[in-house]
């Protein structure tokens, strides 16, 4: 792509600055990429920022920790910042503008107005988080406005916020592409996440059997199993034996990105998902797949 940006990153606070430097770049015929964040910048969000650069000439991420979509405020005071940091991070990533907009601008007339998401919600996370994904729609809903991205990027480990940003952008015909990324995980397996730094040393050491619990649930698909029930049952099992200090807040499987069952057996796309609670960290991850193309690959072998 024709970079944009010669002499480093950009920080910029105001909605104003913003919209005013994306107008100017796309009257000289630039796209931009947009990865809206809430900082603690890892692994995870830098593939966002690198696939964003390798496919858009400008790329600009936010860093907006969002309070109307933390149920616990002390969850919301205590989300690690480090903004130094994380403006160093997306610059090496190929960020042209760093957006670190202040509450107030963001929310200018506090919450007398706000997006209510109807479907997907009461499932996975959204079960245990009422008004989460409110939070979340409102807020992205105000970012694409002011930034106007062509293309916007986000990671799969949050799937269901995935299916519902899609959702999102369908309704309100809004236009942006969204494109979704696949998840990082460390070399033990475990997905990237700024609340791995909360975990313990032997937290630390058991949570990769996390991803593992979930391969053994798409194992069990990939053999020929399509009842939603014994897949959970399959994958419930497995933590069972192997998470001592993490306990289970929810393991589901799901039609994908429909966040729903239909019948008792699972449609082509489908999502094995779960949440796990530590002490001082909650990790979700998730694995997604198309039953089509395990049968192929069962034919294969």
């Amino acid at each position: 792509m024709n970079k944009i940006v010669a002499e480093g990153l950009k920080r910029m606070v105001s909605p104003a600055e913003v919209a005013r430097f994306v107008t100017e770049q796309k009257q000289k015929g630039k796209t931009v990429g947009f990865v809206p964040t809430m900082g603690a910048l890892h692994e995870g969000h830098l593939s966002l920022f690198k696939r964003a650069s390798e496919s858009s000439d400008c790329v600009i991420a936010s860093v907006f920790v969002n309070p109307t979509q933390f149920g616990d405020k002390d969850d919301y005071i205590n989300y690690p910042k480090n903004i130094d940091r994380d403006a160093a991070l997306a610059e090496r990533a190929g960020v042209d503008v760093l957006f670190i907009p202040e509450e107030s601008a963001i929310y200018p007339n506090g919450s007398d107005m706000t997006v209510q998401v109807h479907t997907k919600t009461d499932v996975l996370c959204g079960k245990s988080r009422p008004g989460h994904f409110d939070g979340v729609a409102t807020v992205l809903t105000k970012l694409f406005n002011i930034v106007k991205p062509d293309t916007v990027y986000f990671g799969m480990k949050d799937a269901q916020q995935v299916a519902i940003v899609s959702s999102l952008i369908r309704t309100f015909h809004i236009p942006v592409k969204l494109v979704a990324c696949p998840i990082v995980r460390e070399s033990d397996g475990l997905a990237k996440s700024s609340r791995n730094v909360r975990l313990s040393a032997n937290e630390r050491k058991e949570a990769p059997e996390i991803y593992k619990g979930l391969q053994a649930g798409l194992r069990a698909a990939e053999l020929g199993e399509r009842n939603f029930d014994r897949l959970i049952s399959t994958v419930k099992a497995y933590y069972a034996k192997h998470l001592i200090l993490g306990k289970i807040d929810y393991v589901d499987v799901l039609n994908y990105p429909e966040l729903k069952r239909s019948g008792a057996s699972l449609d082509r796309h489908f999502i094995i998902a779960c949440a796990v609670r530590y002490q001082s960290a909650r990790l979700i991850d998730n694995i997604t797949a198309d039953t089509e193309k395990l049968l192929s690959s069962r034919e294969a072998d």
